[in-house]
């Protein structure tokens, strides 16, 4: 053990000092006595000051990130949230510093002690580089994420530890072992809670680098198992959804300074009591935010809807996915399947909230009409923005398996996994007619004349402003987008956005409406309630004893 005099103190294979902590190495004598990464020589803190490590974590540039044929704005929308909460978890007296390789240069000339990596399956390639770099320095490497959790075979022989699935259990029993002498090579995660989350070391997030920094996540996972879903993969094991308690989350919130938010959550609504009750606390914030629900949501919880209404939201990412209802059986998104997409979108717009439409191309039902169909549906719907993607069949996902055992996955170049190249073999396309609509779809949408009229469909001239300036600003002015991200400057145009949010000072949805939509709160709240856990009990992610009871919920067709 390290003694309490300050000097240097030789140690040799498994050391159990505290949380394996120490500060900087000596240049001139830093020598390795074992091939497994074990630090042979420690400098203890002077004056007595606790013994501290230099940890690096990194967010590597995902391969199409890098390219100079896509505009960069996406990818400097949020800061890597992950890894600032596993941040969290080090000591004080922890060198602690993120990396973000979409916004910034990562240095490789450094020493730190411990590289935790987090690993997206296109991002997979680089890595693995810097892993086996930093290893090669003598750096103890972590890696954990998507990827790895789907591929954890793939990922081991370039780590000393692996961790599938999420962090919130396994990380600080991975710094506790650490601490011991004894971490494992792989850590797999069963019990998932966030009772006892730490606050986010948003200290560590260069703010000025992203357009929205104050991105927040107040559950985890989804209720809903699609097949083509990844994330489904990455919560096996254990609960597939769980939420934050109500007041840490508004805890949270309340950290972030200015006005708007965006909610990285898979489901906001996921949870429609946890979701009411923390709308309810955001009334009177002042806040304007943006999330993530589904047609359902929106349809069967309008006291839910109509509360997030009052506590701020103005733009709601749903996921459509398909106009072929066919496909939504197939891939098991029973959450639309016979809903009403049309009145899902005029109950949004009713209330002053903005749509921002995903649609999946490529599914088995989709012949060569399917990207006119879907563009010409949205744009007359008003949808403000569309994202677009083509069906990718992600690793050790249900469509994985079922389009492997059909022999119709053509490679593992994960590179190209990106949803912008097809990877597989569709039914009713050729790859050149999937590739080919998919990029039409993008600029047929976005094109001067449709988002003139989509924003011709609402009613007023703000809403209609509105709509241009949000989809105009989001495709069509690309190179003020990239002079900002390279001037290091785009946290400057967060103004601009909050303005168009707001609607140009437009009021927000009457009050009235919630009772217009549901007489009965109360009675709308439980029932959509009760439907969560059938939902959840009919995919085998909560037993009997966890059920509110209630009917089976009915899936049309």
């Amino acid at each position: 053990m390290v003694g309490e005099a300050p000097g240097l103190a030789f140690l040799v294979g498994q050391l159990e000092i505290d949380r394996f902590r120490h500060a900087r190495y000596v240049s001139q004598l830093r020598h390795r006595v074992t091939p497994h990464h074990e630090f042979s020589l420690i400098v203890h803190g002077q004056g007595g000051a606790p013994d501290s490590m230099r940890v690096k974590m990194i967010l590597p540039a995902l391969t199409e990130a890098t390219s100079p044929f896509f505009r960069p704005i996406k990818y400097s929308l949020f800061p890597p949230l992950g890894l600032a909460t596993l941040a969290a978890y080090m000591d004080d007296g922890d060198e602690v510093t993120i990396c973000d390789e979409h916004v910034e240069k990562l240095r490789l000339d450094d020493e730190p002690d411990l590289v935790v990596i987090q690993v997206y399956i296109t991002s997979a390639r680089r890595a693995y580089e810097i892993a086996d770099h930093y290893r090669r320095r003598g750096a103890r490497v972590a890696l954990g994420g998507l990827h790895v959790t789907s591929l954890p075979e793939e990922a081991a022989p370039h780590a000393d530890h692996i961790f599938m699935g999420p962090g919130e259990d396994t990380w600080p029993q991975f710094l506790d072992d650490l601490k011991r002498g004894i971490p494992m090579p792989r850590y797999v995660s069963r019990d998932r809670t966030l009772a006892a989350l730490p606050p986010i070391r948003r200290d560590l997030i260069k703010r000025n680098l992203y357009l929205v920094p104050n991105s927040i996540v107040v559950s985890r996972g989804c209720p809903h198992v699609c097949d083509f879903c990844y994330k489904v993969a990455f919560f096996q094991g254990g609960k597939q959804f769980y939420t934050m308690e109500v007041d840490r989350a508004l805890a949270e919130i309340d950290r972030l300074p200015g006005r708007h938010l965006y909610f990285l959550d898979d489901h906001l609504f996921g949870n429609p009591n946890f979701a009411a009750a923390l709308f309810d606390g955001m009334a009177g914030m002042g806040r304007l935010w943006q999330a993530a629900g589904t047609v359902k949501s929106v349809l069967e919880q309008p006291v839910v809807l109509e509360k997030a209404v009052r506590s701020g939201l103005r733009s709601l990412f749903v996921g459509f996915e398909t106009v072929n209802s066919a496909n939504l059986q197939d891939q098991r998104k029973y959450q639309n399947i016979g809903r009403d997409y049309s009145e899902a979108i005029r109950r949004l717009h009713d209330l002053g909230v903005m749509v921002n439409g995903s649609f999946v191309f490529g599914m088995d039902h989709d012949g060569p009409d399917v990207f006119d169909r879907t563009v010409d549906w949205a744009v007359d719907q008003g949808i403000e923005t569309a994202t677009y993607h083509i069906l990718t069949p992600y690793p050790d996902t249900a469509l994985y398996r079922r389009m492997d055992a059909e022999n119709r996955v053509l490679h593992h170049d994960w590179d190209l996994f990106d949803t912008r190249h097809v990877v597989f073999k569709p039914q009713r396309l050729s790859s050149q007619e999937l590739e080919a609509g998919y990029w039409r779809a993008y600029r047929d949408f976005y094109r001067w004349g449709s988002i003139w009229r989509g924003a011709s469909s609402k009613a007023g001239l703000r809403p209609r402003l509105r709509h241009l300036a949000y989809a105009g600003g989001w495709k069509k002015f690309e190179p003020l987008w990239d002079l900002l991200i390279r001037s290091k400057q785009v946290l400057h145009a967060l103004p601009v956005l909050e303005t168009i949010l707001t609607g140009f000072g437009s009021r927000p949805a009457k009050a009235e409406s919630a009772a217009r939509l549901a007489p009965n709160a109360e009675r709308a709240l439980s029932e959509a309630s009760v439907r969560v856990d059938e939902e959840l009990h009919m995919a085998g992610l909560v037993g009997d004893g966890n059920r509110s009871g209630g009917a089976p919920i009915e899936l049309r067709s």
